[in-house]
């Protein structure tokens, strides 16, 4: 039956195959199904009430005003988590681990809110200037790990820890730099943003609550779309990506590593540099304080993790793990665990993705190799291409980077 050869054109190819369709879809239900198992065998050893805990969750009750001021936080801190877990991915999508998003973004929100506080311009460009200084910083503070990296092979991953911690030092002694007279040691702050260097919340009307959404959401939404299209639609994103998956064969193939690694590098940081803006210009007090919120670039590679870097899993992801912020207090009063639980919910969500993500992906291969093999017996047996040829070749290292 050679005729079948032919039939393979690309339109057929793309044909989409209900098998690949079921895998898809066995991950998540997988993972789900594991996370609840885990979480619920804590929930036992603990001696917590596990349906209490699973219908506080489950069910809101709550009353009208209280639901709409839970979503409007829900939103604003998914905004947040967007930008870290975005930032993350980049780096994800070529082997780099940037754990130094902490730093970058909280140097480039001081830096944002300085710089902010300091001039004077019409509105849409006084917050164009914050955007870009909060951009340029984060990627100039990821680029020191970048060059270290390029130039004498040292890994991103101690050299963010480490620049993570210079990063908290140097705006702890800038803070009390720039806020000079004003406050106490314990509310130290910069200089409020003048009311054009603000973004006015986005009202929901259907939700009736005072407490508005971040405007920069779209923003958030704006920059998704563009990883998207830089990772999935451009020559830069193929060689990234092929750097990622193999950077023997990216470098056969004439890609320059170094370079493509300074590059990854220095989006992610601008990317990271957007994680405090959101809340710098959208909220009280307009200003960077000794208060400002610190462990989103940690929570971002969670969430990365969680959303397999996909933008669309990323956003999911994202408002699941403020659903669950959202849910600690109410999980508190209504079933009377302690906040930690959702801690461990939430760890226990991104472990089960990762091992419900590996198995349905070890469950592809194997049952590519059957149906290979079903197909071409010759070539599965003793044949000249043996069970690692270069259909199986192809299949093996098909998962992504993860």
């Amino acid at each position: 039956m050679s005729g079948g050869a032919p039939a393979a054109s690309p339109a057929a190819v793309r044909r989409v195959d209900p098998r690949a369709v079921l895998a898809g879809l066995a991950a998540p239900v997988l993972a789900l199904i594991i996370a609840i198992l885990v979480t619920s065998l804590v929930l036992v050893v603990a001696s917590d009430p596990v349906g209490k805990v699973w219908e506080t969750l489950l069910l809101v009750d709550a009353t009208d005003a209280q639901r709409s001021r839970a979503v409007v936080n829900m939103l604003n801190s998914a905004t947040t988590y967007y930008f870290a877990a975005l930032a993350v991915a980049v780096g994800f999508r070529m082997n780099l681990f940037n754990i130094g998003v902490e730093g970058q973004y909280r140097l480039a929100a001081f830096c944002a809110a300085y710089v902010g506080a300091a001039v004077s311009l019409p509105a849409p460009l006084h917050v164009a200037l914050i955007v870009v200084v909060a951009m340029a910083v984060g990627a100039m503070w990821a680029g020191v790990a970048a060059l270290l990296k390029a130039t004498r092979g040292v890994s991103e991953v101690i050299s963010t820890i480490m620049l993570n911690s210079i990063a908290t030092a140097l705006v702890a002694f800038l803070l009390r730099t720039a806020a000079g007279d004003q406050g106490t040691s314990l509310n130290l702050s910069t200089d409020q943003l003048p009311a054009s260097g603000r973004v006015p919340g986005i009202e929901l009307g259907f939700l009736d609550t005072p407490i508005r959404m971040y405007g920069l959401v779209v923003l958030a939404a704006v920059a998704g779309l563009a990883y998207w299209l830089l990772l999935e639609r451009t020559r830069f994103g193929f060689d990234l990506r092929a750097t990622g998956m193999s950077e023997s064969a990216a470098v056969a193939s004439g890609v320059n590593v170094k370079k493509m690694v300074v590059a990854a590098m220095l989006i992610s940081g601008a990317v990271a540099g957007l994680v405090g803006i959101p809340a710098l210009v959208g909220e009280d007090p307009y200003a960077y304080t000794l208060t400002f919120q610190s462990g989103l670039g940690f929570t971002g590679i969670a969430i990365a993790l969680l959303g397999r870097n996909s933008p669309i899993g990323i956003a999911i992801g994202a408002l699941l793990w403020a659903y669950l912020d959202v849910a600690a207090n109410r999980l508190q009063i209504q079933a009377g665990v302690s906040n930690e639980i959702v801690t461990i919910m939430q760890g226990t969500i991104v472990l089960s993705v990762v091992v419900a993500y590996e198995l349905v992906r070890r469950y592809r291969v194997v049952s590519e190799q059957r149906r290979v093999a079903a197909a071409d017996p010759l070539a599965a047996g003793g044949g000249p291409v043996g069970g690692g040829g270069p259909s199986g070749g192809a299949g093996a290292p098909q998962g992504e980077p993860a």
